[in-house]
């Protein structure tokens, strides 16, 4: 199935509830093994929620990947972030090498990292380079414009954006990927993240703004006008997902909305990342608010407004250890506990198994 063959309503269309028949037996089992009654807290919901995803109770996720979404912002023109452009496409080399802080963490819980080039302002040769590879170009542009003055993108851009991260994500499912985790890069996309996180949870402006890579207070101060401005002349429709994207929005942010709808679609696990993934959360609910019952958070960020954000979508963090470096990191860390209790489930045995006395009621 290419790009060209589905819309974003027939992805909707084809995104059913999770079964609660397949939790509910997985529960069963739980309530059989050999320890006091969800004696291993939330390791017990992580792993029925994983049955009831995958339709089974031998759940399995030891494939795992970890995609990286990638884009530029034209909003970069407001000259607040301490970072300049060009390091977009000189971390995507970094990530393809194995030499990041996602390569390291992913490396740990035995996950692979993949690159989407969904909109970085240079073109990246994947023959080129070394881990090539692993990196896809799915460019909706060269960056967006700057939402500050005008809207980020058009409507057709952003589900252009969508899709094609929906489409590469069904790739990869298609080659066995078991467990996905939610990935960004690109300088200066705290700011379409939080302008998002705004529009759609209602929080106030300065809550959802955060220093992102570390501006000091006056680049702070020019970050929220310049978003605060820019919601001011887009005006995005709250209640509509695309519009949202389009005004104010990114290309990866896209990107990882559709990676949420395609796990949704095919009945595959998701952990988000932090800020900018949870933005992309943001955007598939709005769209489809079903796909939170195929996604775990994976961690709060200590960005500022990840919490709110966190909050609205009724999410709970699996791990919370004041982490704010993006790309993946903390999707990553989230799998080795998802992973736990899939080990839990399958390897432990019931009482009747063990031959172990149960408690009297």
């Amino acid at each position: 199935m290419s790009e060209n063959q589905i819309s974003i309503q027939d992805i909707i269309a084809g995104i059913k509830p999770v079964e609660a028949a397949w939790r509910d037996e997985a529960k069963e089992r739980t309530s059989q093994l050999v320890m006091p009654p969800r004696a291993l807290g939330r390791l017990h919901d992580f792993s029925e929620k994983i049955c009831a995803v995958q339709k089974t109770l031998r759940p399995d996720v030891s494939r795992k990947a970890v995609l990286i979404f990638a884009g530029d912002h034209g909003i970069m023109e407001e000259g607040f972030s301490p970072f300049p452009q060009e390091v977009t496409p000189e971390m995507i080399k970094t990530f393809l090498r194995d030499g990041a802080g996602i390569n390291a963490l992913a490396t740990h819980v035995g996950a692979e990292v993949e690159v989407i080039d969904t909109g970085i302002i240079p073109d990246l040769d994947p023959g080129m380079l070394q881990g090539g590879h692993r990196l896809t170009i799915c460019k909706t542009g060269r960056g967006t414009a700057n939402f500050s003055r005008g809207p980020a993108m058009t409507r057709q851009e952003a589900e252009q954006c969508i899709v094609s991260g929906f489409q590469r994500t069904a790739d990869l499912i298609g080659q066995g990927l078991q467990l996905l985790g939610t990935g960004d890069m690109g300088i200066g996309n705290t700011s379409p993240s939080a302008a998002i996180g705004a529009v759609l949870t209602q929080t106030p402006l300065k809550d959802m703004v955060g220093r992102g890579t570390g501006v000091d207070d006056p680049a702070l101060k020019r970050k929220l006008e310049a978003i605060e401005r820019g919601i001011a002349i887009n005006r995005p429709d709250p209640a509509d997902g695309l519009d949202v994207l389009a005004r104010v929005g990114g290309f990866e942010i896209g990107g990882i909305a559709g990676c949420l709808l395609a796990g949704a679609y095919h009945g595959v696990p998701l952990v988000l990342d932090g800020f900018i993934s949870t933005a992309g959360g943001l955007i598939a609910h709005s769209l489809c608010p079903r796909v939170l019952e195929y996604c775990f958070a994976g961690h709060c960020s200590q960005e500022q407004g990840h919490g709110h954000m966190l909050d609205f979508l009724g999410l709970e963090p699996i791990l919370d250890l004041g982490m704010r470096l993006g790309e993946g990191t903390g999707a990553a860390l989230a799998m080795s506990v998802l992973e736990a209790g899939v080990k839990m489930f399958n390897q432990v045995l019931t009482f009747a198994e063990a031959g172990v006395s149960e408690a009297s009621s």
